[in-house]
């Protein structure tokens, strides 16, 4: 008969599983956001494998183990390996749909820069009236500014335009002008054909 599942189980407390954490001697990467994530879920899953020992495992499927004890050792390791791959999977894929590790990078520039700057930050001075005044201000004196840029560039636009239609209005008044100076012209044209014409026939 075999060996009962407590051996096995010394030999899961050796076995840190595939995507564990890595060994001791990689050098550390810098520190970061996106990296914090990446240890985060790292530490999650060694929890996880943690919690889901090859022990617990074999005493699940105790009779399978007694039988088999090699194939019950393999099969776990598939299984702990397919479900590390398929949640790491999902995670990267909630990282690119969020844009995480963009965000990530955004973020930790804000800090950085936040850390270089000579004036303090700004925290409240426990009287919510001056709190406000000393945030809003700004905004509002911002906001002012740029409504009064706007308002500028919408009256010199209308300035154009009114300037456009009284243009056109002069415009339609010469046209005026020329058309009844014409119509002037041919009245006198048509009054001089009909003079000659008369002229030519009075002879006979």
């Amino acid at each position: 008969m075999a060996a009962a599942p407590g051996g096995a189980g010394a030999e899961a407390g050796g076995d840190g599983g595939p995507g564990g954490g890595g060994g001791p001697g990689e050098p550390a990467a810098p520190p970061g956001r996106s990296r914090m994530f990446a240890t985060v879920v790292d530490t999650f899953l060694e929890k996880l494998v943690a919690a889901g020992s090859y022990q617990r495992f074999a005493n699940c499927y105790r009779c399978f183990y007694r039988l088999q004890p090699e194939v019950t050792r393999s099969i776990y390791d598939q299984f702990i390996t397919q479900l590390q791959a398929s949640i790491k999977e999902e995670i990267q894929e909630v990282k690119d749909e969020g844009n995480l590790e963009v965000l990530f990078n955004s973020l930790d520039k804000i800090v950085e820069e936040a850390e270089n700057r000579d004036e303090p930050a700004w925290r409240p001075s426990g009287i919510p009236e001056e709190d406000v005044r000393s945030a809003m201000v700004p905004y509002l004196l911002k906001h002012r500014s740029y409504l009064r840029k706007v308002l500028k560039e919408k009256e010199e636009e209308n300035r154009k335009a009114a300037e456009s239609v009284l243009g056109g209005r002069d415009r339609i008044a010469e046209l005026q002008q020329l058309i009844q100076a014409r119509k002037r012209a041919w009245q006198a044209i048509s009054k001089e054909q009909q003079e000659l014409v008369t002229a030519f026939r009075e002879p006979q």
